[in-house]
């Protein structure tokens, strides 16, 4: 293939080309990128799948992508409550154009035997205004593990958020802004960079505050003697890991004995996290399962490529170990999100959403088709870094988001929404185009690929009215 057809090539799945360098000068993408790039995307020059999901603002004309069908032709709305209309579709350009859709929200459309979600989805966002109801408002921002409390074996936890949003509600604030939440990696208490999250989907059961679900009787009798620990100015990450990760065990084992074992409304409660979870959760803790086993291993194997393929599936009580974790996290983040509500914040807790995960992860592990784990996320040669970045994180493939109905960036979404009132979203640019690097390459022989921008902003100002969450966008 000579270059021309090459740049053609690589064109249609979305890659930059040409982009011009911090400095103003153009630059071309050198023929060995655009193909390790189309290597990794797989084939650009496959048909176009009919999509699964189509998304139009609400009070827009209805526009379907080629393909669906050719001609005038009526079609069966069936709106997310139940009730349905029939629409008439007719061809324009090689689109097909209906009337406007009023109603927000996820519908079915079904046409020429198939069916199709419809997102219909409100201008923009919640905005500050709604949030706020006119009024003027204030929050303060906090780094989780900087918040300290009494026995909190040397690292905070999500029961410090609970204090510091009473506290400040008390004084007028609305919000509290966080540094991520997402789940890291618990055998290895030295990967604590919460940008760099095995998991978006899934939080970091370190800063879970058992208390806020268990009761404070019953954590105070299964805690040791950590005060070693909590007179330290900063965090020792491999001890305060430790420590709270056997005060963890403990309370499952606990939990175990008295409540699972008599299905008390805790145990039903946990079953039925477990059970809504599903698939995702499951993986999530089988990883976690897999790698406290792997690291452990001689030599270490903390890199998921090299598990071995026959490998054995990981013990169950160690699986539910990590579901309780996730547990306990989870609802201690809700319970965190009502104390800041009922306190008087109209927003309460602002989450903070990681730009990908990291490719050793959980996320990259057990759905690996939805990312590019061999195209690292970073950024180009600019004043500040003249060598470019790779951040060793894994972004979505566009084409997986498209097939699979933008699925996965959704889930990523209602996580970070699920217990807050709002979420920050890291490097926000890259909802439009990502850096990416090739596997062994500079990070300055990477290129720019592009991503679904209007797609990507209708879903999320469509779970941003579904949760009442504001949104700010970083960079």
């Amino acid at each position: 293939m000579n270059d021309d057809a090459l740049a053609d090539r690589a064109r249609r799945a979305g890659i930059a080309v040409d982009w011009t360098d911090a400095t103003g000068a153009p630059r071309r993408v050198a023929a060995d990128t655009l193909r390790a790039l189309l290597d990794s995307l797989g084939d650009s020059d496959e048909p176009e799948e009919i999509p699964t999901l189509v998304t139009v603002v609400a009070g827009d004309r209805l526009q379907l992508p080629p393909g669906v069908t050719t001609g005038t032709t009526a079609a069966e709305l069936i709106y997310d409550d139940g009730t349905s209309r029939t629409l008439t579709l007719r061809p324009r350009g090689p689109s097909l154009s209906g009337p406007p859709v009023a109603e927000i929200g996820y519908h079915r459309l079904g046409i020429a035997g198939r069916e199709m979600v419809l997102a219909v989805a409100p201008p923009r966002c919640v905005t500050l205004a709604e949030a706020g109801e006119g009024k003027k408002m204030w929050g303060v921002a906090a780094q989780v593990p900087a918040l300290r409390s009494a026995d909190d074996g040397g690292i905070g936890h999500v029961g410090g958020i609970a204090q510091l949003a009473r506290s400040a509600a008390g004084r007028g604030a609305d919000a509290v802004a966080l540094s991520p939440v997402h789940a890291l990696f618990a055998a290895d208490a030295t990967r604590f960079g919460p940008y760099a999250p095995s998991s978006r989907l899934f939080f970091n059961p370190l800063l879970a505050d058992a208390a806020l679900v268990l009761g404070e009787d019953r954590v105070a009798a299964h805690r040791t003697d950590t005060s070693s620990l909590e007179t330290l100015d900063l965090v020792d990450w491999p001890q305060a890991a430790a420590a709270r990760f056997a005060l963890l065990r403990r309370l499952f084992d606990d939990f175990g004995r008295h409540d699972r074992s008599v299905g008390t409304p805790l145990a039903r409660d946990f079953q039925a996290f477990v059970t809504a979870g599903g698939a995702d959760l499951r993986g999530h803790a089988s990883f976690e399962a897999l790698h406290a086993r792997a690291v452990t291993a001689t030599p270490p194997q903390g890199y998921w490529r090299d598990w071995p393929a026959n490998a054995p599936p990981p013990a169950e009580e160690e699986v539910d170990y990590h579901l309780f974790l996730q547990w306990l996290a989870d609802r201690s983040l809700a319970a965190a999100q009502k104390t800041a509500t009922d306190a008087g914040m109209r927003i309460g807790l602002i989450t903070d959403l990681a730009i990908g995960a990291d490719r050793g992860g959980s996320h990259a592990w057990s759905r690996r088709d939805a990312l590019l784990p061999g195209l690292p996320i970073g950024a180009t040669p600019d004043l500040f870094n003249t060598q470019g970045q790779n951040w060793g994180l894994a972004g979505f493939s566009p084409r997986a988001l498209a097939r699979a109905g933008y699925a996965p960036f959704l889930a990523t979404l209602r996580a970070a929404m699920r217990h807050a009132g709002g979420v920050r979203i890291d490097h926000i640019m890259g909802l439009q185009r990502l850096w990416l690097v090739p596997d062994g390459a500079s990070p300055a022989e990477g290129a720019y690929l592009a991503y679904p921008l209007d797609d990507l902003l209708r879903l999320l100002a469509l779970e941003s009215h579904r949760h009442r969450a504001v949104v700010i966008g970083e960079d």
